[in-house]
């Protein structure tokens, strides 16, 4: 075990998950020292600690360690992301079942309908902006289902959506005003969608679900069931758009691989994680130790931050022989989705509604090609095209 422990300084602007820096410093040691504590860089590592019990979840931090202040910092450090113990153990017990799978497949059909119609409307343009055409009103629009509202209202939704996720980023405290206004609407319209139970008026929808349980634990309050609709709505947009963006940047990068899908639908499940692995929205998980130990020659101590570098896990030399984007490869599993008592509640809707949209996609278009140069976010924290000009190909 190498002694030296290399440096990143993930606070930089621009920082990448994937630049040079954090390859040459996972060759190195299986961890690097940065601004904001340890990162774990190597994928067998990233898979232990994330399952360990001797660490927390770590992103309730977020907020005091970037001096954030006002509604949402004070709604992320009470989200189930940022609890532990008896309460964590009850919101997902809450959650999970309000997410069962035979509620989440029911959906299909409506998912299929929403991601036709905006397949159908993209080709017939040729050229659109792919993120405001197609990711952000599919995202929207099928979050809104499962909240119980009309498709048509997914505007109230997709901009909030978005500006909360500027909070996860290295610059969040530039965008504080911006994220707090976000939480705020957001909040008020989970209240709206609450009452809405409450009077009989919805009686089958995942808020529906969740207030039905959230029933079981009087001991949980209403804002305990505000924050529940809130972080639902953030974490199933944010990652569905991001991750149907980077989708398309991919395919466009690697045409082949769009011609092999078109051809073997059932390649579907296996691209989804293929993209995650290659390309994934949120690139680091974060944990805090809550005692001293020993772990990979490294002295750990109570308090210490470490930053899980799914990104550079997922491209591990040791476990990735050829790590270029190849949907036909059968990987070992990535932890795109978190790991452990964490690992992401929604990941099933996400898979869901992430099939729907490249089935209606792989069904009208030929290829894609891009018009103009796309933008995207730093790859750091949680990230996402910004921008995606894009000719689609009919077929």
């Amino acid at each position: 075990m190498p002694s030296h422990i290399p440096f990143l300084d993930m606070a930089a602007p621009g920082f990448s998950t994937r630049s040079d820096a954090v390859i040459n410093a996972r060759a190195d040691n299986w961890c690097a020292k940065t601004p904001y504590g340890l990162a774990v860089l190597r994928h067998n590592e990233v898979g232990r600690l994330l399952r360990d019990r001797r660490l927390r979840q770590g992103s309730y931090a977020w907020p005091d360690t970037n001096c954030l202040e006002g509604s949402f910092a004070e709604f992320w450090k009470r989200s189930i992301i940022s609890q532990e113990g008896n309460i964590h153990r009850q919101l997902r017990a809450i959650a999970v079942p309000s997410l069962a799978p035979e509620y989440v497949t029911s959906l299909i059909p409506t998912f299929d309908g929403i991601a036709e119609t905006l397949a159908a409307d993209i080709t017939s343009l040729g050229a659109c902006e792919f993120m405001q055409d197609f990711s952000i009103p599919f995202a929207s629009q099928a979050i809104c289902v499962l909240l119980g509202l009309q498709v048509e209202d997914w505007p109230l939704i997709s901009q909030d959506a978005y500006d909360l996720g500027l909070a996860m980023g290295v610059d969040c405290k530039h965008h504080e005003a911006v994220f707090n206004a976000a939480h705020d609407r957001l909040a008020v319209l989970a209240d709206g969608l609450i009452q809405k139970v409450r009077d009989g008026r919805d009686t089958s929808s995942y808020v529906a679900r969740l207030i039905s349980n959230f029933d079981k634990y009087p001991e949980l309050d209403h804002q305990a069931q505000r924050d529940m609709i809130v972080i639902s709505i953030f974490g199933g947009v944010d990652t569905t758009r991001a991750q149907l963006g980077f989708a398309v940047n991919l395919f466009i990068n690697h045409e082949d691989q769009w011609k092999i899908l078109r051809q073997n639908r059932e390649l579907i499940p296996q691209a989804i994680d293929e993209i995650i692995r290659a390309n994934p929205t949120t690139t680091w998980s974060t944990r805090e130790a809550v005692e001293d130990f020993e772990f990979g020659g490294q002295h750990i101590t109570k308090g210490q931050t470490l930053h899980m570098l799914v990104h550079s896990s997922a491209l591990d030399p040791a476990i990735c022989d050829a790590p270029d984007f190849d949907i036909t490869q059968r990987r070992i599993t990535h932890f795109g989705f978190g790991g452990g008592a964490h690992h992401c509640l929604g990941q099933l809707v996400a898979r869901t509604d992430m099939t729907s949209a490249l089935n209606a996609l792989a069904d009208r278009v030929e290829g894609f090609e891009y018009w103009e140069p796309p933008a995207f976010l730093p790859d750091s924290g949680n990230t996402s095209p910004v921008r995606l000009p894009v000719r689609c190909i009919p077929t």
